[in-house]
C-alpha cells in the first residue's frame, strides 16, 4: 500500500503527490531545462552565423532550415514506434551526448575557419535528427514518470522550462554571435546538452515500459497503429490539422522574419537575439496560467482564444520601419504576446493528447501528431526564402503571418473547441497485430 505522501497512478505506479517532492521528476525538469538552452541557442546561433558570417541569402538560409527540420519528417513516425519499446532515459542520455559531440566539433571547426556553409548544414540536420529522439522521447517520459492527474502541472512546469530556454537562448546566442564569436556560441550549446546528459541519466525509476508481444510487429505495422489512432479520433485529428497549419506557415515566417530584422529593419545580432527572446517572458507566464486557465474556462476556450491572440499578433510586425524609438518596443511586445498564446496552446494540446492516448501508444502518438503537424517547416522554410526572394520582405513577411492564423480557424469550427474543463478519458488502442 503507498505512503500517505504518495498517490498511485493510472498505471498502479506508486507517485508522490507533489512534482516538486518527486527527486526523478525534479531531474527530468532540469534535464529538460538545459536542453531546451541548448537547443533555442542553436536555433540561433547556427542561422545567424549563416547570415553575418558566411553572407548567406535568403534561398541558402531557407535550404538551412529546411535541412535542419527535414528529420522531422523523414524520422519521426519510425522514432515513435521506437521509443514505445525503448526506456526514454536511456534515450534521452544518448542523444544529450551526441548533440553534445556534434556542436563540440562544430566550435572546433569554425575555431580553425573550416566552418563553411555546407559544413554548418550537415550539423543543422545532425542536431535536428537526434533532436527528434529527445523530443519524443521526453513527452513519453512524463507519463511514465507521473499520474494521469498530474499532466496538466508536469507540463506546465517542462513548458515553464522550455519557456526560460526561450528567454535565455535565443538572447545568448545572438549576444555571443554578435560580440565574441561562433566557435563560443557553439560550444554554449555542447554545454548545455551536456548539462542535460549529467541530470538526466541521474532519474533513478524504472521505467514501467509496456510488455513486448509474444510476436512483435514490424516497425511498419507498429506505425501504422499509431497513424490509424490519430486518424481515427477526432480530437488528434484536429490538432494534426491544425498543428500542421501552424507549423508550416510558421517556419516560412520565421526564414523571413531572419532576414527582415537584421536586413529591413537594420538590427545587430544582439537585438535581433533579444526580439526573438521576448517570446520567452511571455511563455512563461503563459505556462503558468495553463495550469489554471483551462480547469476554469474549459480546454476547448482556451485553446482557440490562446491560439488566435498568439498567431495573430505577428500581423501587425510588418508595418514597422527602420530602427526607430517604438520598434524595438513593437517587436518586443509582439514577441511576449505570441509566447503567451503559443505556450497556452502547447501545454493545453499535450495535456489533452496525454490523457486521451493509453501508455501503449504515447511514443506513436507524439511521433505522428509532430510528424504531421511539423513535417511541413522543411517546405515552409524553402517556401519563405522562396517569397523572399520573389516578392520581398516586407509582403512576405505579412503573407505568412496571415497563413498562421488559419490554426485557431480550424480549431474553432471542431469538436477540440468544445472541450470543456475535465479532460477526456484515454481511448482504446487499436489491438496489436502480430506476425509470424
Amino acid at each position: 500500500m503507498p505512503s500517505a505522501s504518495c498517490a498511485v497512478s493510472d498505471s498502479g505506479r506508486p507517485v508522490p503527490s507533489s512534482l516538486w517532492r518527486n527527486a526523478d521528476f525534479r531531474r527530468l525538469w532540469m534535464g529538460q531545462t538545459a536542453s531546451q538552452l541548448g537547443e533555442h541557442t542553436s536555433l540561433v546561433v547556427l542561422p545567424l552565423f549563416a547570415v553575418l558570417a558566411l553572407h548567406a541569402d535568403a534561398g541558402q538560409l531557407g535550404v538551412l532550415r529546411a535541412v535542419g527540420q527535414a528529420p522531422i519528417l523523414l524520422l519521426s513516425l519510425f522514432v515513435g514506434a521506437w521509443v514505445d519499446r525503448w526506456r526514454t532515459r536511456t534515450t534521452m542520455v544518448l542523444t544529450d551526448a551526441g548533440r553534445a559531440l556534434v556542436l563540440g566539433a562544430a566550435a572546433v571547426a569554425a575555431l580553425f575557419g573550416r566552418l563553411g556553409l555546407p559544413a554548418l548544414i550537415a550539423v543543422a540536420f545532425a542536431v535536428g535528427a537526434l533532436s527528434v529522439f529527445f523530443d519524443v522521447a521526453y513527452q513519453t517520459s512524463l507519463v511514465r514518470l507521473v499520474g494521469r492527474d498530474q499532466l496538466v502541472r508536469g507540463n506546465s512546469a517542462l513548458e515553464g522550462s522550455r519557456s526560460a530556454a526561450q528567454i535565455g537562448g535565443p538572447a545568448l546566442g545572438g549576444a555571443l554571435v554578435s560580440l565574441l564569436s561562433a566557435p563560443i556560441a557553439a560550444a554554449s550549446g555542447a554545454l548545455f546538452f551536456a548539462l542535460s546528459f549529467l541530470s538526466i541519466r541521474r532519474i533513478h525509476r524504472a521505467e514501467s515500459v509496456p510488455e513486448r508481444p509474444e510476436h512483435l510487429p514490424r516497425v511498419r505495422q507498429r506505425i501504422h497503429e499509431g497513424l490509424r489512432f490519430v486518424a481515427g479520433d477526432t480530437l488528434l485529428r484536429t490538432v494534426c490539422l491544425a498543428s500542421a497549419a501552424f507549423q508550416f506557415s510558421f517556419a516560412a515566417m520565421m526564414t523571413v522574419y531572419l532576414l527582415f530584422l537584421p536586413r529591413e529593419l537594420h538590427l545587430s545580432g544582439a537585438v535581433v537575439g533579444l526580439a526573438l527572446a521576448a517570446a520567452g517572458p511571455g511563455a512563461l507566464l503563459g505556462s503558468l496560467l495553463a495550469a489554471r486557465l483551462p480547469s476554469r474556462f474549459g480546454h476547448g476556450p482556451v485553446l482557440v482564444c490562446a491560439a488566435a491572440l498568439g498567431d495573430g499578433v505577428f500581423l501587425c510586425v510588418p508595418a514597422l520601419r527602420g530602427s526607430s524609438a517604438v520598434t524595438v518596443p513593437a517587436l518586443l511586445a509582439a514577441g511576449f504576446v505570441f509566447g503567451l498564446g503559443g505556450q497556452l496552446v502547447n501545454v493545453t494540446v499535450m495535456a489533452v493528447r496525454q490523457a486521451v492516448t493509453p501508455d501503449s501508444m504515447q511514443g506513436r502518438t507524439a511521433a505522428t501528431i509532430t510528424f504531421v503537424g511539423m513535417g511541413l517547416t522543411p517546405l515552409g522554410s524553402l517556401a519563405g526564402g522562396f517569397l523572399a526572394q520573389e516578392w520581398g520582405l516586407r509582403t512576405s513577411l505579412l503573407a505568412t503571418a496571415a497563413g498562421m492564423t488559419l490554426s485557431p480557424v480550424v480549431m474553432a469550427f471542431s469538436p477540440l473547441a468544445r472541450l470543456g474543463r475535465k479532460l477526456p478519458a484515454p481511448h482504446d488502442a487499436p489491438p496489436t497485430a502480430a506476425h509470424p
